[in-house]
């Protein structure tokens, strides 16, 4: 099942990592950006659920729409058009992971548009998704027990993703 929200558009995201400021000079980012807690409150279905603590996003709630190696130019006039405007995206409600990373995934039409005007690919490598938060050294042999035994028991599901044609939308 599929929950629809909004959430803004940032095309100048704070450098808040290492990572991100060693990839300023090439690597292009922008993000939508919500003022809610879906994160948190995932995270702590999973604290509650299964004893499993996460490490939050550094940037809290948000969805990395580009990050990608782009011309500079192309980026900077799509960030004077799109900067600061709302987009509506859909989350699903199931936590997936790869037994270190945890988060839902999220369909956006409104993104691929954005992508594609802006000679990218409609769908990002790792798709669109929100992060719940990261096992730390501390317990991530925790987590990837945990990633075992919601497979062992279908717990969660582990179903490729669909297009969103095919989902059932969540609509109050």
């Amino acid at each position: 099942m599929l929950f629809k929200t909004k959430g803004i558009l940032d095309f100048n995201p704070h450098d808040v990592s290492r990572k991100h400021k060693n990839q300023a000079s090439w690597k292009r980012v922008a993000m939508i950006k919500t003022n809610c807690d879906i994160a948190a409150y995932y995270s702590n279905w999973l604290k509650i659920r299964f004893n499993l603590t996460l490490n939050q996003p550094l940037r809290g709630t948000h969805i990395s729409f580009i990050s990608d190696r782009m011309d500079k130019d192309i980026f900077e006039q799509a960030s004077k058009i799109f900067n600061g405007k709302e987009i509506t995206f859909y989350y699903e409600n199931y936590p997936r992971s790869n037994g270190s990373h945890w988060w839902l995934r999220v369909y956006s039409k409104d993104a691929e548009d954005i992508r594609e005007s802006m000679g990218l690919s409609r769908v990002p490598y790792f798709s669109f998704h929100l992060t719940l938060g990261l096992a730390n050294e501390k317990n991530i042999k925790h987590s990837e027990y945990i990633l075992r035994l919601c497979k062992m028991f279908e717990l969660l599901p582990s179903d490729p993703r669909k297009p969103i044609e095919e989902l059932e939308i969540y609509n109050p």
